[in-house]
């Protein structure tokens, strides 16, 4: 038997064989589209490994597909660091979808400007935007809001059958305002949008991120709550997952999961699409390797899940130190572990277990600490959840392993 290509796909955003489940959120996007006013943007949240880049790809084509201009990238966080960058990112972005609009003289009439004498014909390329940012009055915002008036103005014109843009930013969880350097550019954002939806312009948000983001949206602007629909992605249902196990298949005439390996490869997954794509993908190749030396295909569940292990957790689990896994072994071994808990939880939890007891103060400065490691998170209503899927399996598992040291 010759090799035959692996149809699993896992990595950061790669788009998998066949996306399972994810109908309600598609749904969702495509009542948001219908808007003439915009009142609602998108907010696509959760776990690293719930699929939100993916989703996210999927939306771009139906967008398009119902007159929406995309634009959008990952936000890193240079482009947070002040009121400006964020500007400039926009632009950047917002060029690749004007570059070849035609700038008439009755779109800078119309916005207050005088077209420039020297030049008969321009376009709205990047130079062209940035040129209308700067020549405009007035605070960071007040530039952005005048160039996204003309851009729209320019859509109006010459592209009427556009129903509206799209501005969707990845990894958005990396915005944040910086008080003690006067730079908001998070609130920058928020009040930009909110103004240009005021003016019935129809350009509309959609952020992209870990739990953190929302959060950190409402602290920033406290109307921020009635400005988004917060789409929260979660795990596969069984179902579901088992179509991302067996959909990939449909096409392999050698290959195809047992009953048991499938059963295994749910449980093990946790429904998390990612996880789904790694384990299958080890599989795949085990039971090809087999079948190559003629032996009978099975899936080695043990082996696939400490390299799993090795690859996407260990490197998390490196950036804690010894109290703080003493920490996450007591959260790890509460019932509700995946779930949501609280501090009093956890100190009750540390006082029936062996390990030296927290007090609340210890927990919730450590749970700070871990929250910016990206081991946790903290809800708007002051409960705690780990930030990485099936976290505390992992910790059971080290602490089985006898593993629990420091380095």
């Amino acid at each position: 038997m010759s090799n035959i290509r692996n149809p699993y796909r896992p990595g950061a955003g790669y788009m998998p064989p066949y996306l399972a489940g994810r109908r309600a959120e598609t749904d969702e996007f495509r009542r948001l589209l219908e808007q003439e006013t915009i009142l609602r943007n998108l907010i696509l949240t959760g776990l690293r490994g719930v699929g939100k880049t993916v989703l996210l790809e999927t939306f771009k084509p139906l967008a398009q597909e119902a007159a929406w201009s995309w634009v959008g990238t990952d936000l890193s966080e240079s482009a947070s660091i002040t009121e400006k960058n964020l500007a400039i990112r926009l632009l950047t972005d917002l060029a690749v979808v004007t570059s070849d609009i035609v700038v008439d003289t009755r779109i800078e009439q119309t916005m207050g400007f005088r077209p420039a004498e020297t030049v008969r014909e321009q376009t709205l390329d990047y130079e062209t935007l940035v040129s209308f940012f700067e020549r405009t009055p007035g605070l960071v915002s007040d530039k952005l809001k005048a160039v996204l008036e003309i851009v729209w103005e320019a859509f109006r014109l010459t592209r009427p059958s556009t129903h509206g843009l799209v501005f969707a930013y990845d990894e958005a969880q990396n915005l944040a305002d910086h008080a003690e350097k006067e730079q908001y550019p998070l609130s920058l954002l928020l009040d930009v949008f909110q103004s240009i939806q005021r003016k019935e312009i129809p350009f509309m948000l959609v952020l992209v991120g870990l739990p953190t983001l929302f959060p950190k949206l409402v602290e920033a602007r406290t109307y921020s709550e009635r400005m988004f629909h917060v789409v929260f992605l979660d795990r596969l249902n069984e179902s579901d997952a088992k179509d991302a196990i067996l959909k990939p298949l449909d096409q392999s005439e050698h290959l195809i999961f047992s009953g048991d390996s499938i059963g295994n490869i749910v449980s093990a997954s946790g429904g998390y699409p990612y996880f789904i794509q790694f384990i299958c993908r080890e599989a795949y190749d085990a039971m090809q390797q087999k079948l190559i030396a003629g032996n009978a295909p099975s899936v080695p569940m043990r082996e696939i899940v400490r390299k799993l292990d090795e690859d996407f957790f260990a490197g998390r689990w490196a950036r804690a130190t010894d109290r703080q896994r003493d920490l996450l072994y007591v959260i790890s071994s509460l019932t509700y572990c995946d779930g949501e808990f609280s501090v009093q939880e956890i100190v009750q939890q540390s006082k029936e277990l062996s390990v030296k007891a927290f007090s609340s103060s210890h927990v919730s400065q450590m749970l700070t600490s871990l929250s910016n490691a990206g081991l946790i998170y903290k809800n708007r209503h002051g409960k705690y959840s780990f930030a990485v899927p099936l976290l505390g399996q992992f910790i059971q598992r080290q602490e089985m392993s006898g593993t629990n040291e420091s380095g």
